[in-house]
């Protein structure tokens, strides 16, 4: 079965002064998504460096073909988990977050401000999403036709999607 990792950095949503309705919109969008049986492995942790990190780590110990971070990609002195994403990742692949900034960008002026990127490490493809549930749902369909195939090619769990994109195969 597919493990994915739905990782919530926010630091008043794990206070409890908040719900986290970015998680829940990644949820969503997975199960409208993704047509096979997959298993979302939940945290919801603050915007700490250390804690990201061990967090991160973990998930790709519990072999989560796909890890999707949420917050913490702005440019406020808490805003590290690009930072942190950085100090797992094997390779990072900076194609993922140009496309959503540009993307963004025919919605919000200020999404040049986000940070996210993307990157594999062993098995695990890990990927910075904003904040916003909104943007989350934009970003999303901006660059998800590319992250089953991505995860192919790391020897993560195969990606039923009727909207991804796999190269055919030559005869």
């Amino acid at each position: 079965m597919v493990k994915i990792a739905v990782v919530t950095m926010s630091d008043r949503a794990s206070a409890g002064i908040y719900e986290d309705k970015s998680g829940k919109e990644i949820e969503k969008f997975l199960n409208e998504n993704i047509t096979n049986k997959f298993e979302i492995v939940y945290k919801l942790i603050p915007d700490d460096y250390d804690t990201i990190v061990n967090t991160l780590k973990e998930m790709v110990d519990q072999n989560c073909s796909l890890i999707l971070t949420t917050g913490g990609t702005g440019p406020a002195p808490r805003d590290v988990t690009p930072e942190a994403t950085k100090e797992v990742i094997e390779k990072e692949l900076p194609g993922f977050g140009e496309l959503m900034r540009m993307h963004s960008l025919k919605y919000v002026p200020t999404s040049i401000l986000a940070r996210g990127t993307a990157g594999v490490v062993k098995n695990s493809f890990i990927l910075n999403l904003p904040g916003s549930p909104k943007a989350i749902k934009e970003n999303l369909e901006a660059v998800w036709a590319a992250i089953p195939y991505a995860i192919d090619l790391i020897g993560g769990a195969f990606i039923e999607s009727p909207s991804a994109f796999r190269p055919k195969k030559k005869k």
